[in-house]
């Protein structure tokens, strides 16, 4: 039986993970004195400087509260009511917003596209992105959204963002990334910010954080400044214009310096480089696609999940089809975690 506490068992997603304590720091200095509400307050408008020395040029900054916000206020931004948003068929926006981007785009169709590793196919996007362009009687291709990393835990290449990047500009449509996990991607591709989005035609991207350290702040990050004025409508009309944004941005600031953002996303990614390793030395265990980033899906004898199970493990499993199961890795996984993970995966394996 193994000996892993009951929260070092759960694998099942890095929002179980807590905050990183230099961001509870943070938080904890923002709760004095006074600020000005709203988003007018210093730290804020320091908050939209520091992203725009990360992103090597000048962006607007809205803070939110959640990664859905962030995504369908993006999507409202760029997509008309009568437009479509092509994305992923395994993408987040398609499965798991309960509709958000249809209601904050007041209708608009979401398009769901093939593609291994639940990357966008560009053939498909190709066709897709002119399909009755311009006919009244079919919604609009206006947007091609990608998640980076994938719901599979894989990760787009540059070459990959710039040939979707390219397509989509050619048939006029905007192109938003679902950045959850973007550090993760950053830091298993070794790029730079901009590389990975504005360089390769993004206009909007839906900075995820929560995942990866802060408390209860993402991020819109906008490079076509021109949509900054719609979506300062748009986000205080949803509700996500925090009276006391200040500690939306003292999380971020934190998040930001000594580069606590890369160094935790480097961390998941390591631990689930060290859990694949170790699966692939159980003979009874069948790793699945690409585990770029801090998601891994494998195949697992039932019996083994219904070990784990007893144990006190939680993780997906049976959600796609019968032994697939996913696992997931975060700042807050330790080597141990993996280590007594694996011991049991083995253990029931026989």
């Amino acid at each position: 039986m193994s000996t892993a506490s009951p929260a070092a068992r759960i694998f099942s997603s890095d929002n179980t993970a807590g905050t990183s304590p230099e961001i509870i720091e943070a938080v904890t200095r923002a709760a004095s004195g006074q600020a000005l509400p709203y988003g007018a307050d210093d730290s804020t408008a320091a908050v939209r400087r520091r992203l725009s020395d990360v992103f090597e040029r000048d962006v607007d900054v809205l803070l939110v509260s959640t990664g859905s916000a962030a995504n369908a206020l993006s999507l409202a931004a760029l997509t008309p009511p009568w437009g479509s948003v092509l994305c992923h068929r395994d993408s987040h926006i398609n499965n798991d917003e309960c509709g958000a981007p249809e209601f904050y785009t007041a209708g608009a169709k979401l398009v769901a596209l093939g593609g291994d590793d639940a990357k966008i196919d560009p053939e498909e996007l190709r066709t897709a992105a002119r399909h009755k362009a311009g006919d009244v009687h079919s919604v609009e291709p206006s947007v091609v959204s990608i998640t980076q990393a994938t719901e599979t835990g894989a990760v787009y290449t540059l070459d990959e963002i710039r040939t979707l990047g390219a397509t989509a500009a050619e048939a006029g449509l905007r192109l938003h990334m679902d950045g959850a996990r973007f550090a993760g991607a950053l830091a298993s591709l070794g790029c730079t910010p901009a590389e990975l989005t504005w360089r390769a035609g993004v206009d909007l991207l839906s900075f995820g954080a929560t995942k990866n350290g802060t408390m209860t702040a993402d991020a819109i990050v906008v490079f076509d400044r021109s949509l900054t004025a719609e979506l300062a409508f748009r986000t205080k009309r949803a509700g996500q214009l925090a009276a006391k944004m200040r500690f939306h941005a003292a999380q971020f600031d934190a998040y930001l310096t000594d580069d606590l953002w890369l160094r935790n996303a480097a961390h998941a990614n390591a631990m689930a480089a060290r859990l694949q390793e170790g699966l692939k030395a159980i003979p009874e265990v069948g790793l699945l696609g690409a585990a770029d980033a801090n998601i891994l899906f494998c195949r697992l004898p039932q019996q083994v999940i219904e070990g784990l199970l007893a144990e006190g493990y939680a993780f997906y499993h049976d959600r796609w089809e019968p032994g697939v199961v996913r696992f997931v890795t975060s700042f807050a996984t330790t080597p141990q975690d993996v280590d007594d993970l694996l011991q049991a995966v083995g253990r029931h394996a026989g």
